[in-house]
């Protein structure tokens, strides 16, 4: 037992980054460190770091620069992947002693070791991503939020999409077992978890590398047949990946939750054959379009890049109104920047700040609108609400589609599944409760 040794942790970065801390935290606790907040001082820092954006790198520097204030004597690592992508350069930071890279995240614990053993370790601790061919299995400790829990199913992407480092961060896309899957999901319901929520780096080609013969509506048929389960959520899916028989499944199975993320990125088919991603506007119309038909209740949220090298006003206006002709009720929206190495970087074209500034700024304004109007048709219509937190006399959750909504709270528990009718006030959705489900 490491008594008195104190790990502090801090997670940038989608859910997977977040899935796997809880996997390395887990292994810490057991060892007998105590875990403390990122505010204090501890003997470790251990930051999992996003590489996305510039704007997430310059984050994740400045959490691992604040983390040596608080303790000048600590030891501070940086995994996951920025750490992945830039070890090296990394490493000349005076505030960084360690780097682990995506391929080692789950040896972190091990290089502690070694560290307080006094034993000669390396000082970045990675090897080429793309030698990993097979899922890396992580111990069970599921991300959980109060009521919902966090399943990884996949890591890495093929893709190589012309403005994104994620591949050479995460390597190969790589699918896990479909019994471990299945087999983490049923300890999950018996210790009372209802909603599942899928999560991984492209989920649409789950299974692809597996000689299991399954694939990703397998996966979706194997994990609601589970006792247990009630609803399943997806944490992403890219708009080629929707095939007929996952909206079948979308459509006819009562526990897949009528909400999708799409990784959209554009709508415009220039921008997309830039982008080279790997589907044009039809596609987008045909496929969206087809599932909100056959969907009931069915919300879209997405990803938009804005001002892509080459983008026009006329391009941007593209993708503009297609996003309003299918109607989202969020978007994430991404100013363009540059990520060293990657083919975009390289595009003649680049657009001018003010451009993207304005051009973010209409989308934005188009994001607030399709907002407004998503829960302006939930009024007066029934919906089941997951009960996730009670605070101040509010009980709060998710509909079904989504929306983030408050109930007055007569009672509530965590983790009940109540069925409300909602109402909008100054902006805002409510429920008031028709049954207890």
């Amino acid at each position: 037992m490491k008594f008195g040794k104190k790990v502090a942790f801090y997670t940038l970065g989608c859910k997977v980054n977040q899935y796997e801390t809880e996997s390395i935290k887990k292994q810490f606790l057991e060892e007998g460190y105590e875990e403390v907040s990122f505010q204090e001082k501890a003997d470790y820092y251990i930051v999992n770091s996003c590489t996305v954006t510039s704007i997430a790198d310059k984050k994740t520097r400045n959490i691992l620069s604040r983390a040596k204030k608080l303790n000048e004597n600590s030891v501070v690592i940086i995994t996951g992947c920025y750490a992945q992508t830039d070890g090296e350069s990394l490493l000349e930071k005076d505030y960084i002693d360690y780097v682990v890279g995506n391929t080692n995240k789950t040896e972190i614990l091990k290089l502690v070791r070694s560290i307080e053993e006094k034993k000669e370790t390396g000082k970045v601790v990675s090897h080429n991503i793309f030698d990993d061919h097979e899922y890396c299995e992580l111990e069970f400790a599921t991300m959980r939020e109060m009521s919902r829990a966090y399943v990884k199913i996949q890591d890495g992407c093929n893709e190589f999409c012309s403005y994104c480092k994620i591949p050479f961060a995460r390597g190969r896309s790589r699918s896990r077992k479909l019994e471990s899957i299945l087999t983490e999901i049923k300890i999950l319901t018996g210790e009372g978890y209802k909603e599942i929520i899928l999560i991984g780096i492209n989920m649409g080609v789950y299974g692809e590398d597996l000689e299991e013969g399954k694939n990703f509506e397998d996966l979706l048929e194997a994990v609601t047949a589970i006792e247990g389960v009630e609803r399943v959520r997806l944490g992403s899916i890219y708009p080629d990946k929707i095939n007929d028989r996952f909206i079948d499944i979308m459509a006819n199975n009562s526990k897949m939750m009528p909400h999708l993320h799409i990784s959209l990125q554009s709508c415009d088919d220039e921008v997309l054959k830039l982008m080279k991603r790997k589907y044009g506007t039809n596609l987008i119309k045909d496929r969206l379009l087809g599932l909100k038909e056959k969907v009931k209740d069915l919300e879209f949220t997405a990803d938009v890049i804005v001002g892509f090298p080459q983008e026009k006003d006329e391009n941007f206006q593209n993708t503009y109104e297609l996003i309003e002709k299918i109607g989202f009720s969020d978007l994430h929206i991404f100013p363009y920047s540059d990520r060293e190495k990657t083919v975009a970087s390289k595009l003649s074209g680049k657009v001018d700040g003010n451009d993207k500034k304005k051009r973010t700024k209409k989308l934005e304004c188009l994001r607030k609108e399709m907002e407004r109007l998503s829960k302006e048709k939930n009024i007066n219509k029934k919906t089941k609400v997951l009960v996730e937190n009670i605070k101040d006399g509010y009980a709060h959750g998710y509909t079904e589609n989504y929306h983030r909504i408050e109930m007055i709270d007569s009672g509530y528990k965590v983790n009940e599944i109540v069925e409300v009718e909602m109402y909008l006030e100054e902006g805002r959705l409510y429920g008031k409760e028709t049954k207890k489900i």
